[in-house]
Formats: structure tokens, C-alpha cells, sequence
């Protein structure tokens, strides 16, 4: 007997919004993503309810290109692209204990939820969020935990940072309190959502970002040319070897300074330059890149809040 295991198929570490340039194409232009969605389980399409685009996702920039030059061939629709946005994380360096009380009161039954605990980093920084309960006895009903568990989880889908996923964590439940009629589902909810809001601000939360390791390849006189070209972008040059004339230089590099870099390396090594990339791992970004990072959203979100006031 055989048996197949089944195909890993990497998430997405780029996305891109597009759109058809009329509004005519629209039948075409969603005929193209099912098509491509089928041939290329790498390929991902969504929509983003809140900016109202449809976002196409993959495994770099060229990956990306190539579909949007696919629609305009085979299906005779024009497209416009908008910047790709870096599929960041966040997550969290230490513990931090919450104490959170949701209570609403507004006549009639009202809301009442308490949930103690703390908020602790898991083995790995790309963990999905985990919830465990250490509580002793019945302070709460057994069956509001799934619902502490289901707002934490939320509330862990928008970092305190810049509303990117938070990974890496654990809420650990260890105390709380309840009330025989305003407690409810959803009350505990909230408070699962309250607390780990609570308590993610103080476990010293950091920006991941995805490292891709990429291999370039070029006729060795350019070999000066292409390591400027690494080190320009942040790029951290793990090895070089120089075979029948050619360069090979292995190195890893933030995904989002490697925008463009395809364009660069053809202009540089006089068309002769080459190079693959693959995703390597998230990591923790600089306190530099961070910084910028944090700002850019603030900016973004102020300036969304001015347009919707």
C-alpha cells in the first residue's frame, strides 16, 4: 500500500492590491484569479473589507508581476497595481500579568466578566497564539472559557504596534471572577479581548519581519557591484564562490528592502545578473526600522480618522 503525504504550501509573503481600470473587465478580471488561484496553490487572492480592495498575495515581487502581466496577455484587461504590502508580525520579549474587569451596566441585565492571568512568549516567535487554563475550582463556568479564548484570539489578530498579527504568545488564565446574572458569553469575550490588551502593552512587543535568503548569481568581474547591491539593502552576505567565471553569492535580506532589487541587479551586471529568493524565516526588525514602521501607521491611521471625520 501506498499513502501521499500532502503538499506543504508556503503562506504568502507579499501582498499587492489591483484592480481592473474598468469596470467592464471585472467579469474577466475575476475569471483570471480563479484561474490562477487553481494553477498555483502559492498564489492567494482576498479581499480587504475595510480598504474595499482585492489583494492578491505570493511569494515575491517578480511572482506577483508576472500574474498581473498574465491578465493584461490572456485576458486583454489593464490593471492597476498598488504598492505590495510585507506580511510583518509582531509579538512579545517577556511576561506581563493582566487583571481585567469588563462591567457594563444599563438597566436590566447587565455585562460582568473578570479574568487574571498573564501573558507569556511562546517557543517561537511564529507560534500561532495558544490559551491555556491554570484556574483552580469553578470561579468561572467552565463553558465561558472558549469564549475568553475566542476574544483573546481576536484581539491577537491586530497587534498594539501596527495592527499586524501578533504570534508567539500564550494567555494563561489563572484567576477571575463572575456574576449569577450578568455574566454571559459574551461579557467574558470582551474580557479576553480587554485582557490581552492589557497586558500585551507591557511585555515589551517588537515587529517581526520576513528574511528571505537569496542567491545571486553574475560573471565574476561584477562580484564588487552585486555585494554593494546586498549590503545596500541590509543584506547580511553569508557565502561567495566564484565558479567557471561566474559568482555565486548566498546571503539573506529583509523581504521589504528587496522591492526593485530585480531591476537594479539587470542595470548593474549589464543584464547578466540573476538571482532566486525563498522565505527564510520572521524575525525580529532593528529598533531603527521599527521605529519608522510604528510611525508610518500612526501617519496612515491619523490621517483615515481625518478623512472619515
Amino acid at each position: 500500500k501506498y499513502s501521499m503525504t500532502s503538499m506543504h504550501v508556503p503562506d504568502p509573503v507579499i501582498s499587492l492590491s489591483i484592480a481592473p481600470t474598468s469596470k467592464t473587465g471585472n467579469d474577466k478580471f475575476s475569471k483570471a484569479l480563479q484561474r490562477f488561484m487553481k494553477e498555483d496553490p502559492t498564489f492567494r487572492v482576498g479581499f480587504d473589507n475595510e480598504t474595499k480592495q482585492t489583494i492578491i498575495s505570493g511569494m515575491g515581487e517578480l511572482h506577483l508581476q508576472i500574474y498581473v502581466e498574465r491578465i493584461k496577455r490572456e485576458y486583454g484587461v489593464e490593471c492597476v497595481s498598488g504598492a505590495p504590502k510585507v506580511n510583518f508580525r509582531e509579538s512579545i520579549t517577556k511576561r506581563a500579568e493582566f487583571d481585567y474587569l469588563h462591567k457594563k451596566q444599563s438597566g436590566g441585565a447587565g455585562q460582568f466578566g473578570r479574568v487574571v492571568g498573564y501573558l507569556e512568549p511562546t517557543g517561537s516567535v511564529m507560534d500561532p497564539p495558544e490559551f491555556d487554563n491554570h484556574m483552580i475550582g469553578n470561579v468561572i463556568t467552565p463553558s465561558w472559557f472558549s469564549a475568553i479564548e475566542k476574544g483573546f484570539k481576536e484581539q491577537a489578530e491586530t497587534g498594539p504596534l501596527t495592527a499586524h498579527p501578533v504570534t508567539g504568545c500564550r494567555m494563561v488564565i489563572t484567576d477571575g471572577a463572575s456574576h449569577a446574572v450578568d455574566s454571559s458569553e459574551l461579557a467574558f469575550k470582551i474580557a479576553g479581548k480587554g485582557a490581552f490588551r492589557q497586558a500585551v502593552e507591557n511585555a515589551n512587543p517588537i515587529i517581526l519581519q520576513p528574511v528571505m535568503t537569496v542567491e545571486l548569481t553574475a560573471p565574476e568581474e561584477f562580484q564588487g557591484v552585486c555585494v554593494t547591491l546586498i549590503n545596500k539593502r541590509k543584506g547580511v552576505i553569508e557565502n561567495s564562490d566564484v565558479i567557471n567565471g561566474q559568482v555565486v553569492i548566498n546571503a539573506c535580506v529583509p523581504l521589504a528592502d528587496m522591492f526593485g532589487f530585480s531591476t537594479d541587479l539587470r542595470s548593474s551586471t549589464q543584464g547578466k545578473g540573476e538571482y532566486t529568493m525563498e522565505y527564510r524565516a520572521h524575525e525580529p526588525a532593528p529598533t531603527m526600522v521599527q521605529q519608522e514602521l510604528v510611525k508610518a501607521f500612526a501617519e496612515e491611521k491619523a490621517a483615515k480618522e481625518k478623512q472619515n471625520s
